[in-house]
């Protein structure tokens, strides 16, 4: 039997939670993570028609791209759409979660999705995250080294971009004198000051396994009171970020690579800033809202700018030195619950993973 909990650890363990921006509101909005689930059915936004559709296919876990609630609800009278498909859940016994701006941040998230359907080669995060890092220091007795270690490793800790394992030690002289009431490892309770062999054991752990790390630690090693020091880093985390920067296999003419953005991300229109006359050969990406990394688009070097929301006076802001192509909000993120789909497929390969067949844009468009 699979359960609420499963789900969102699954989901979680590839975009955890704690890499989502201040302002978002991810995790499960409306349930109980105690709950059986008996199918789960992939949206980006959660609306009346998709709670609906969930309901007549069998399945009472919704997961969801965009948050359903954003914002404090102090009532529940279904005065609008988000108090009334809440009020229909809670009824219906159907759970809503949604992973937002940690799924856009992450690595393998909602960008490389973009860049995947663009074909681009070579990607980057395009705004490195900070303050996701920390540094764990921690003093080892020597013969008690490799348990504590491996245990860290274990638990997540040591990793370096395409490195793990990492970890550094230095060898010296610990001293400690052990109360009346203690249970020392080494010497005697109420006895004289002891000296013993340690390592000052350093490893690099993220931000979203501090806890399990550190619990590895204190069940690994052999002190009764273990001494330890977690140090916030100002380092970027080259994993973790806002948009994604790659490259085309080949140039593009600006008119010809517009075609192709059309067709490969299956929009209807485009608005584009003035051409700069120049190939398209390296591509910045932001799905969703990206208008705030356009500074980063251009520090990159990218030929182009693809994204979504836009307003009219931030056309300006390229100044001729880029392309801007804005492609739509839902456009840009259409493809997201591939993602859901591929982690729940290979986590519960026997389930029942739905996608949904309704079409949220909230935006139509005459052309």
């Amino acid at each position: 039997m699979i359960f609420v909990k499963d789900i969102i650890a699954a989901i979680e363990a590839f975009a955890p939670v704690q890499y989502q921006e201040g302002y978002d509101n991810s995790g499960l909005q409306v349930g109980d993570t105690q709950a059986a689930v008996t199918g789960v059915l992939l949206t980006l936004d959660v609306t009346d028609a998709v709670l609906d559709e969930a309901m007549q296919c069998g399945a009472n876990m919704i997961v969801a791209h965009h948050p359903l609630i954003f914002s404090g609800l102090k009532r529940l009278t279904g005065r609008n759409y988000v108090e009334r498909i809440v009020q229909k859940a809670i009824k219906n016994d159907i759970h809503i979660y949604a992973a937002h701006t940690n799924l856009d941040n992450v690595r393998a998230g909602v960008n490389a999705k973009i860049a995947e359907k663009l074909g681009l080669v070579n990607t980057e995060i395009l705004s490195v995250m900070g303050g996701t890092l920390r540094k764990l220091h921690t003093y080892v007795p020597v013969a008690a080294l490799d348990k504590v270690r491996d245990a860290l490793f274990a638990a997540g800790a040591g990793e370096i971009g395409k490195y793990s394992e990492c970890s550094f030690g230095t060898e010296g002289k610990g001293t400690f004198r052990a109360a009346a009431d203690a249970n020392p490892a080494i010497g005697v309770a109420g006895g004289a000051r002891e000296q013993a062999d340690e390592v000052k054991l350093e490893v690099l752990i993220e931000k979203h396994t501090e806890s399990r790390v550190l619990k590895a630690l204190f069940d690994s090693h052999p002190y009764e009171e273990v001494a330890y020091e977690l140090v916030a880093l100002e380092n970027k985390n080259q994993q973790i970020g806002a948009g994604m920067v790659g490259y085309l296999p080949n140039p593009m003419d600006e008119m010809a690579f517009l075609a192709y953005l059309k067709e490969r991300m299956a929009v209807s229109c485009i608005r584009y800033t003035a051409l700069k006359g120049s190939d398209i050969r390296k591509a910045a990406i932001c799905g969703g809202s990206g208008s705030f990394l356009l500074k980063d688009a251009l520090a990159a070097g990218a030929d182009v700018f693809i994204t979504g929301d836009f307003k009219y006076h931030q056309f300006f802001d390229a100044e001729g030195r880029i392309l801007i192509a804005d492609i739509g909000h839902y456009e840009s993120e259409q493809y997201t619950v591939e993602i859901f789909e591929a982690i729940l497929n290979k986590k519960f390969p026997n389930f029942a993973v739905l996608v949904s067949k309704t079409n949220t844009n909230p935006v139509k468009y005459y052309c």
